[in-house]
């Protein structure tokens, strides 16, 4: 695991190399084991390492035979060694790490090469005959890739911040995200915050040559249901997911895990058995897990390492949460990743997490509203959107938001798990003009899904956006915030090819969720998370927002000057009243503002982070 920079333009070697070395700096987090790097006279490459497989001989960059290509890669690659294979009688190696596999590989299958990898990756290859630049990003983007072209610069990077060190980056604010990001909580295109700056997207590769940017796409994630007799289904979950387990503890180095109370770490730690585990939580024990997860480490005869975070260490940690996600993001969980990936660093650099079980499996509770309500879905729809235009007139009575959500067709209600502001509401509290629409953002996902059912539906909104946009950002960034690489064997193509063919029932009832996981999980969970409801990182920040230290925060935050700029200060103060005195629970809402202006006072007011 480690962090990418580089650059073309038109400098001098020399200058180039004070750049580079500048950019890779700025994220040495991603890598604090070694630094690496190459320039000529049109390109420059860094690289900073956390070493896990071949850690004296896998420094980069690495060069294929003739010294004609060059490659800086961020992630593992875990079925390396039988590509090693198929690649030795053409080429000779000088490592055993998984990287020299790329170069090779692309010698060999040129554009193709993406296609035959499993991991998590984001690398790039300088083809110096060709002057081409050959860029790739995972299925699932478990690794990140921004990019930045300016006339005859080109920039790329596994961090934006890196960029802010580069003379010709002009740093702009694109206001046109606000609205999107208040409805979403974190940016849901692969614009960013940074006018200019794109993320490469998931299963994606890029080719830059004579300054021209080429995306094309080699994977995509399609939905195919198919009868199977549910007995096979559950052993063929099991199966794949011992396989993979398998593959993403492939290490040089120990490898721990997180471990909360629910079944998806519960899970990954049954099968995997690391020596250690790590755990955080709170004293409110509503929102306490530690003792779930050390039952489980008791019961498997494992390591098991806790500790409580107290709010006054959660509020301090704020800034420096936001500066390493480079974005605005209101998810709390991105706290207490930061603090289980601080936990384990301790010990290891290598942990792994159950990210992607709910995208993959149908682990969301709103997933079953689909199996609940179904007697409702079966009233005509004019019908139903009457009764949703007419309910829409009238005050909040109970039942109300039932009869508007159910009354219009889900793809023009539904953007993902953690919707926050209705585009209505956007518009009564920005300043600016709020121009793009929720469903001029989903709607390439909706199209391809569209004769598929709900649930499948709804899967595939919150794999293309909260999964890949959210979860995985924080992940990636907090843990290599603390220098330690996070494996997620959930999100990995072979795992998708068997929960892609799932049918509804064996994926949600009106019982549970995740039904076929669950019942994988069961053959190898020595306690009974496997039956628990979904958690994921809870946080007390509603109890928080009522108490008078955060409260005095937020409300002086929303009275900056600066604010005056985005927001009607009235109304979002109104909504923190309405939080503090019980009113309306609008602590989402209000934490996706402070989270907005706190990152807009590091990144464009240059507030210092400690």
């Amino acid at each position: 695991m480690c962090g990418i920079v580089g650059f073309i333009d038109q400098r001098k070697k020399k200058e180039k190399e004070e750049i580079v070395k500048k950019m890779a700096d700025r994220i040495k987090h991603r890598g604090p084991d070694g630094e690496g790097f190459y320039m000529d006279n049109t390109v420059a490459l860094g690289h900073r390492r956390l070493s896990i497989i071949d850690i004296t001989g896998g420094a980069q960059p690495i060069f294929n035979e003739d010294g004609k290509l060059a490659i800086i890669f961020n992630g593992e690659i875990y079925n390396y060694i039988e590509l090693k294979e198929e690649l030795k009688p053409k080429h000779t190696f000088k490592t055993n790490s998984d990287t020299e596999i790329l170069i090779h590989g692309y010698e060999e299958w040129g554009k193709e090469l993406p296609k035959k990898l499993r991991g998590m990756f984001a690398f790039a290859i300088w083809d110096k005959e060709k002057q081409t630049l050959f860029c790739a990003r995972d299925p699932f983007g478990i690794k990140p890739f921004y990019y930045y072209q300016k006339k005859e610069t080109f920039l790329f990077a596994s961090e934006i911040k890196a960029f802010l060190e580069h003379p010709d980056f002009q740093k702009e604010l694109n206001k046109d995200l606000i609205g999107p990001y208040l409805s979403f909580s974190f940016t849901p295109t692969n614009e960013t915050f940074f006018k200019g700056v794109n993320r490469l997207d998931a299963g994606c590769m890029l080719e830059y040559k004579n300054n021209e940017i080429t995306i094309e796409r080699y994977f995509e994630t399609k939905f195919e249901p198919q009868q199977q007799e549910y007995s096979k289904r559950v052993e063929e979950i099991d199966q794949i997911m011992k396989d993979s387990v398998n593959y993403h503890m492939l290490s040089d180095v120990e490898v721990g895990s997180f471990l909360s109370s629910g079944i998806d770490s519960s899970y990954i730690v049954s099968l995997a058995k690391p020596n250690k585990t790590y755990t955080v939580g709170y004293d409110n024990p509503k929102y306490n897990e530690i003792e779930y997860a050390k039952d489980l480490a008791q019961k498997l005869n494992i390591h098991n390492k806790s500790r409580k975070v107290t709010k006054e260490e959660y509020l301090k940690i704020v800034p420096k949460i936001i500066y390493h996600m480079d974005e605005p993001t209101s998810d709390p969980a991105s706290f207490m990743l930061y603090f289980v990936s601080n936990l384990a660093s301790e010990e290891v650099k290598v942990v792994l997490s159950g990210e992607g079980a709910d995208e993959f499996f149908g682990g969301y509770n709103s997933y079953r509203e689909e199996v609940d309500l179904g007697w409702y879905s079966k009233i005509p729809y004019p019908l139903r959107h009457l009764a949703a235009l007419l309910f829409k007139l009238l005050p909040e009575i109970p039942g109300r938001n039932f009869i508007v959500r159910r009354g219009e067709k889900l793809e023009t209600n539904y953007i993902g798990v953690n919707k926050v502001f209705s585009e209505k509401e956007r518009k009564k509290i920005l300043v600016l003009k709020d121009s793009i629409r929720n469903q001029d953002i989903t709607k390439p996902v909706y199209d391809l899904v569209k004769n598929l059912d709900n649930v499948t539906k709804k899967q595939a909104i919150d794999i293309h956006f909260w999964l890949i946009k959210d979860i995985l950002q924080k992940a990636d960034r907090m843990t290599m915030a603390n220098s330690i690489e996070g494996r997620v064997p959930f999100i990995d193509k072979e795992v998708f090819e068997v929960a892609r063919h799932l049918t509804e029932k064996e994926k949600v009832t009106k019982e549970n969720t995740k039904v076929a996981l669950r019942a994988a999980s069961k053959k190898v969970i020595p306690n009974e998370s496997y039956k628990k409801k979904k958690l994921g990182f809870p946080v007390p920040l509603r109890e928080w927002l009522r108490e008078d230290d955060l409260y005095e925060e937020v409300r002086s935050t929303f009275l900056q000057d600066y604010t005056k700029e985005f927001f009607h200060q009235e109304y979002i103060l109104k909504l923190l009243e309405q939080h503090r005195k019980h009113k309306k629970d609008t602590y989402k809402k209000v934490w996706t503002i402070y989270c907005f202006l706190k990152w807009y006072e590091i990144f464009f007011l240059e507030k210092e982070v400690v």
